[in-house]
């Protein structure tokens, strides 16, 4: 009540404010267990589907995968096997100095969604609105000091929209990493840039990225990544069964699928029929490997060529995509004119929201679904006390501080600075519950991340994994939540601030969700 006081005291009795301002953030920091509403620690779960827009599954007749972290999930191991064959690669076929060996993978230093600073060779994470979040920029495996940083972009933390990243993520100065397999390639740049800095030898950041970006190519390129998953399956591949239990299901239920996939042939026969049987093929209308995208949802000029059971090309034009065969390359125009499946009745899942998702639905009107492995461990720390301690601290003292601002005693000037001193400490605290160098995946502090804005943009659906499919029915319609803006006022449940206690049938609603 002490906070409910304060926030909306009447000027008249402002002159009395700063007196008791220490008293009552003391007091109402004792009661902030009180003020989080009911369940609200268990509202979020990962196996949920989440929208960003309205989706009725009873209008999705065509079902289409791409395969690699969407058919197929892999384990952390591969990305500890990526990362050290890359730094081999970087020493024995570019002569870097062998110090470079010494440093070993470092398992969750990157994150999903990072930008990179090609020519100044900085990590860093940048929101919605083109600016760097203080604190996550990183020369090397350092963190580079907030003044620095301003000084370095010319006294502002904004990156221009025509040095960031392009449609693809990929501009001339500033390269987003959006790829589950890109996260050793962040560590490796950190890695190098780190052992040039410490040791103080002169190097060009430019030269080494497009180093680094080819060594991991060699990694794909050369079939390694393919190798190491196709000889230990069970070592690098993860919730197979559920795989096959989501394609089962659609396909008693009366769905056509497909599958369209760059990885090859011979690694997704091995991938598929350790996770499904050696009648996959059973299950898909038209698979499609090698296809090259994100070219193949834009160029039309690649034909499509069938493969023979041993994997190699036939040379006959091909006039359908028939059930049971295989099929490269080709391009998205001829596949809708082969097929006809057109529209918000085809649902498409992948994880790369550029190379997957972003053209099928600004493009062609196919409802699209992103797959989001990091979903797990987020709405883990999401659903702790701690998180929901720490921001519904924050909220209420970014609200005090909101109302304290327009004194200009030298008393409330003085409590206004311990309270952004204290909010600063707060947003620290909560990024660390994610990740220490970086933090959410999905937020900039306040702001969602260039992450999550394109995850909104690019995705009318968003998960784990394929198999959050078998907690709905296939009728199912999924709700986007109608957040209110900011010149909105908040009218329902999920849109009130935490500190709301009265708000009905909230214990009723958590459980349900």
């Amino acid at each position: 009540s002490g906070l409910v006081h304060a926030y909306f005291m009447p000027s008249c009795a402002v002159t009395h404010f700063h007196l008791h301002c220490r008293l009552i953030m003391t007091q109402v920091s004792h009661l902030l267990p009180d003020l989080i509403p009911p369940g609200t620690c268990n509202l979020l779960n990962s196996s949920t589907i989440f929208a960003n827009n309205e989706v009725n599954l009873a209008e999705v007749d065509i079902y289409g995968f791409d395969y690699d972290y969407t058919l197929a999930l892999y384990s952390n191991a591969l990305d500890t096997m990526i990362y050290n064959t890359a730094r081999d690669f970087l020493i024995e076929h570019f002569k870097y100095p062998e110090g470079i060996r010494k440093y070993d993978y470092i398992p969750n230093f990157a994150a999903r969604g990072l930008h990179y600073d090609i020519q100044k060779g900085l990590l860093m994470k940048i929101d919605a609105f083109h600016y760097i979040q203080s604190g996550t920029v990183y020369r090397g495996l350092s963190p580079m000091p907030d003044e620095e940083v301003l000084q370095l972009y010319g006294g502002t933390y904004h990156i221009p929209l025509q040095q960031d990243s392009g449609f693809y993520g990929k501009g001339p100065k500033v390269k987003q990493f959006m790829d589950i397999f890109s996260i050793p390639e962040m560590t490796l740049l950190a890695v190098a840039n780190d052992f040039f800095i410490t040791n103080d030898i002169p190097y060009d950041p430019v030269h080494l990225f497009r180093d680094v970006s080819v060594t991991i190519g060699m990694v794909h390129l050369k079939g390694y990544m393919y190798k190491w998953v196709m000889e230990d399956l069970d070592k690098f591949i993860l919730r197979g069964e559920e795989t096959h239990a989501v394609l089962h299901r659609l396909v008693n239920n009366g769905k056509k699928l497909f599958l369209i996939t760059n990885s090859p042939f011979s690694f997704v026969d091995k991938g598929m029929m350790h996770m499904v049987g050696k009648n996959w093929r059973d299950f898909f209308d038209v698979v499609i490997v090698q296809a090259d995208k994100p070219h193949f949802f834009t160029d039309c000029i690649k034909p499509f060529r069938r493969l023979d059971g041993n994997g190699d090309l036939r040379w006959e034009k091909i006039n359908s995509l028939d059930k049971g065969q295989i099929y490269k390359q080709g391009n998205l125009f001829d596949f809708l004119r082969l097929t006809g499946w057109r529209g918000s009745k085809v649902l498409y899942f992948g994880d790369h929201l550029y190379s997957d998702l972003a053209d099928l639905m600004l493009r062609h009107g196919w409802r699209t679904a992103a797959i989001v492995p990091e979903l797990e461990q987020e709405t883990k720390v999401v659903c702790t006390d701690r998180y929901a301690l720490n921001l519904t601290w924050l909220q209420a003292l970014t609200g005090l501080m909101e109302r304290m601002q327009t004194h200009r005693d030298p008393e409330s000037k003085q409590v206004f600075r311990e309270w952004q001193n204290e909010r600063e400490e707060l947003r620290a605290m909560i990024k660390n519950l994610f990740n220490p160098h970086f933090g959410s995946i999905f937020r900039t502090r306040h702001n969602p991340t260039y992450f999550s804005r394109h995850l909104c943009r690019f995705s009318d659906i968003y998960m784990t994994s394929l198999s959050c499919l078998l907690n709905y029915d296939l009728s199912y319609t999924f709700y986007p939540r109608r957040t209110p803006l900011q010149h909105e006022a908040p009218l329902w449940m999920d849109q009130l601030c935490t500190g709301c206690m009265k708000t009905p049938y909230l214990e009723e609603m958590s459980h349900i969700r």
